[in-house]
């Protein structure tokens, strides 16, 4: 037997998820994501010399986000154009977050050359464009849950609910080679139990590998009921002194989230109707495609009759879709509330909310999500008194909420509730997609409770499974 998975990213970190599965006869890849909160350069963001893509059979897809699937048109770039599988709404949302990303590189290109050329240097090519991207999604193949289907020869998966985002997955996956079977387990992103929209992760009951996420392997988050609470709580403070709201918001997920539990302040009369706005074309189009598969939505939101139902108790959502709308959000007065993109403060129409509004007291900023090392979100979070946007030094005079009882991942109890299902057959259990802080405590409390000793990787280890 010679089964073996390769890490390719989130060794270690939370970001550049990639797991490469090889046999004697087939090569898949689980993931290939692309690395955030540093300097995305050819050093990090590239395909590694293992991965060979003509000897590449598939790739599958836990989920959407860019950290999951941000490099995967360097792939068919480098001449991949084998198949690429996901659940069907994922394939719909990596669409969407893929053709965002190339814009986005195309445009930091395009800035980079203009200073390039003012000093004489020769441009740089993006990462990749949208051309690149056309030819990822003509590679796209859906996967509905509980579905198995062979992916390459002696491989077959199987997707089941992880609860992170529409569609997200935890990856089955069945391995024969020379006669052996082994079933390796890719836990993708858990969500949280009990969160509103999607339904709570499946458990799974088989594995002889679970490489399994760890990015809140240390604690747990605040309670939702207490986490929903202090969010209207400074709603209501924010109306009552007509300041801004600015939340910088992953579009798929958290952005629908926001949405929901504003809706039901509304819904409930808890403050009177204010402008809400999305500012981003993604949020609102991830927003649509919630609405096209209610076939994922929880119970709790199957009574509300699905996305479009709720947004009606938001009379005063407003949809931003072009720059110049964008920019006349500078002159909105508050009470108002703005999403808008990147979840991480590192792109997007949201660094120009926050240059124009960070340095006004009467100003809250609520993170709703993780914040990857070295990112304006990690360092806002983490209580930075200025900050530099666009090369200006910013003031932060803006009060600061960390909500990640919002987070769309599972916290240590919830890890562990997931594990559980899966530890009486002892595992070997692989901590992959946290920093140590979070994957050494998780370690050791797996050790105690199942005694089962984590593997802890390093990017570019090689795991094999006996």
């Amino acid at each position: 037997m010679n089964i073996s998975v390769t890490l390719h990213g989130a060794a270690g970190e939370v970001t550049g998820s990639a797991y490469q599965v090889q046999t004697r006869n087939a090569s898949v890849l689980v993931d290939f994501g692309l690395f955030q909160g540093r300097h995305m350069g050819e050093h990090v963001n590239h395909v590694p010399s293992q991965v060979k893509t003509k000897e590449l059979d598939a790739v599958v897809l836990t989920h959407a986000h860019l950290d999951h699937t941000g490099r995967l048109p360097l792939l068919t770039k480098h001449g991949y154009e084998g198949p690429i599988y996901a659940t069907p709404a994922s394939l719909d949302i990596a669409k969407l977050i893929l053709e965002d990303s190339a814009k986005i590189q195309e445009q930091d290109a395009e800035r980079q050359n203009r200073k390039r050329a003012e000093k004489g240097k020769p441009p740089l090519e993006p990462l990749y464009t949208s051309v690149d991207v056309a030819s990822v999604v003509q590679s796209f193949k859906p996967l509905p849950y509980g579905q198995s289907v062979t992916v390459a020869p002696g491989i077959s998966v199987r997707m089941f609910e992880a609860g992170h985002i529409l569609g997200s997955a935890s990856i089955e996956m069945t391995v024969e080679d020379s006669g052996v079977r082994r079933v390796i387990v890719f836990s993708g992103d858990i969500g949280q139990t009990n969160s509103p929209i999607l339904n709570d992760p499946t458990c799974l009951s088989r594995g002889d590998m679970v490489f399994m996420e760890s990015t809140y392997g240390d604690r747990d988050h605040r309670s939702l009921k207490d986490t929903v609470a202090e969010f209207r709580q400074l709603v209501i403070d924010a109306v009552a002194q007509k300041g801004k709201i600015l939340v910088p918001t992953f579009a798929v997920g958290r952005a629908q989230v926001m949405l929901y539990h504003l809706a039901n302040m509304f819904r409930e009369k808890i403050v009177p109707p204010f402008p809400v706005v999305i500012d981003s074309p993604m949020a609102i189009k991830a927003t649509h495609l919630h609405s096209q598969h209610p076939e994922l939505f929880d119970e709790d939101m199957r009574d509300m009759a699905g996305t479009e139902r709720f947004l009606e108790h938001l009379h005063s959502l407003q949809l931003s879709v072009t720059a110049d709308e964008s920019r006349a959000l500078n002159d909105l007065p508050g009470p108002c509330l703005i999403l808008a993109g990147a979840g991480m403060c590192n792109a997007g129409r949201i660094l120009h909310h926050l240059r124009h509004n960070l340095g006004q007291p009467g100003t809250v900023v609520m993170i709703v999500g993780y914040q990857a090392p070295g990112s304006l979100g990690r360092l806002l979070v983490d209580g930075a008194k200025e900050v530099s946007i666009f090369g200006n030094v910013i003031p932060v005079n803006a009060v600061v909420h960390g909500l990640g009882g919002f987070s769309a991942h599972a916290g240590q109890s919830d890890l562990m509730k997931w594990l559980g299902c899966l530890a009486p057959r002892h595992p070997k259990v692989v901590l992959t997609h946290g920093e140590d802080r979070g994957r050494l405590p998780l370690a050791a409390l797996i050790e105690e409770r199942f005694q089962i000793k984590p593997i802890l990787p390093t990017l570019g280890e090689k795991i094999v499974l006996s």
